[in-house]
């Protein structure tokens, strides 16, 4: 792996789909979507004002990466 594809994949999720076409970001997120059964849900969201907002949404979560980790993943102190 060259040092400029590691820094990319550090930064956003990667997919390459079964053409060899290499999805990023809120666009890889939407065809994990659709993959996962809510084809419906990444067609939606696929189509432009909300793809913008879909790709700055993924910008703001990847930027405080840790903040949303603490946040959404917090340790149950229940034994």
């Amino acid at each position: 792996m060259t040092a400029a594809l590691y820094e990319a994949n550090r930064r956003a999720l990667h997919v390459v789909t079964r053409e060899g076409t290499i999805l990023r970001a809120g666009r890889a997120c939407l065809f994990v979507l659709g993959q996962l059964g809510y084809r419906w849900v990444a067609r939606i969201f696929a189509l432009p004002p909300l793809s913008w907002a879909v790709e700055l949404g993924y910008r703001m979560v990847a930027t405080h990466r840790s903040f949303f980790a603490r946040l959404l993943f917090r340790r149950s102190n229940h034994r």
